[in-house]
């Protein structure tokens, strides 16, 4: 191996950071270079006028010193910066799929349009022991999953980057939701508010779970009735295709209404959908102020 890809050499000398800028440039082979305790401090590993950065994927970056480093676009796929130091470095663009994030050092680091991948390393694992039956090594690896979406989130919030930090805050959380026991009671109510609004972060998620509300409520009326004028609108394979259809859209108009709160009054419920309209009206009026709360927390932001 040559000396960057040698472990056995650790590249703390002061000429390692200019010997190594000029090695990228002559277009020597960095994928898989070894690189743990560097002292690459201020480094320049930008390949100027270049659509596609530095391949530097599978690279061992342990406890490497990068801070104040120049890596925009750099590649790092399935590379481990455990416990790296990227204070103040430039990651925008870069790819950090598949990469060991842990114990990275954050603090002021350029990270607008960094991709870490849709799924952390640790999580992979931390499901395929899942998947096994290894509760203690999955409960580990979740536990590290949840570290790193911490220390993410945190960074994505100083850059002003709030989109990213709430999609970090998302995964953060059902990291820790993973950690719970599986039948209990925290873990349900974890796994409902993520599904109902994102844990906060998903405001169309409110929309579409009044809108399945709304419609499902509207087929249950369709099928027990609603009072106008004294006549009962109800399904019958009685009534003709036309006037199921003009029922089943008074239906949907009621349930909107109760949804919503508003009480009208010219339908009014008879028999057990009285009990559909009291649940509707209940967790209408709750939707509602849940999706006010969600929009104002994005929007402000």
């Amino acid at each position: 191996m040559c000396y960057w890809h040698d472990p056995k050499f650790i590249k703390d000398r002061p000429e390692d950071i200019q010997q190594l800028e000029q090695y990228a440039r002559r277009g020597g082979q960095l994928r898989g270079i070894s690189l743990n305790h560097a002292k690459l401090s201020g480094i320049d590993l930008v390949r100027h006028q270049q659509k596609i950065g530095y391949d530097l994927s599978n690279a061992e970056l342990y406890r490497a010193d990068l801070s104040g480093g120049h890596l925009f676009n750099i590649n790092l796929t399935d590379a481990s910066l455990m416990k790296a130091d990227l204070r103040e470095a430039n990651l925008h663009c870069a790819n950090l799929d598949g990469c060991n994030l842990l114990g990275v050092k954050w603090i002021g680091s350029k990270i607008e349009n960094m991709h870490a991948g849709k799924i952390l390393r640790q999580e992979k694992l931390a499901l395929a022991a899942e998947k096994c039956g290894n509760t203690e090594k999955a409960m580990d690896y979740f536990e590290q999953a949840e570290e790193i979406y911490r220390d993410l989130r945190k960074a994505a919030e100083r850059e002003g980057l709030f989109a990213m930090s709430g999609e970090y805050i998302r995964k953060e959380l059902t990291m820790r939701r993973h950690q719970m026991p599986k039948r209990c009671v925290k873990r349900f109510i974890s796994k409902a508010i993520d599904l109902f609004c994102g844990y906060g972060e998903a405001p169309l998620r409110v929309i579409g779970f009044s809108l399945v509300l709304i419609l499902f409520s509207a087929i249950l009326y369709f099928f027990t009735g609603l009072n106008f004028n004294g006549e009962v609108h109800q399904f019958s394979f009685n009534n003709s295709l036309v006037d199921n259809l003009f029922i089943f859209l008074n239906c949907i108009y009621y349930s909107v209404v109760t949804f919503t709160t508003l009480g009208y009054g010219d339908f009014t419920p008879i028999g057990i959908s009285r009990a559909i309209a009291a649940f509707e009206a209940f967790t209408g009026s709750f939707t509602i102020a849940l999706f006010v709360v969600v929009f104002v927390k994005k929007m402000t932001r």
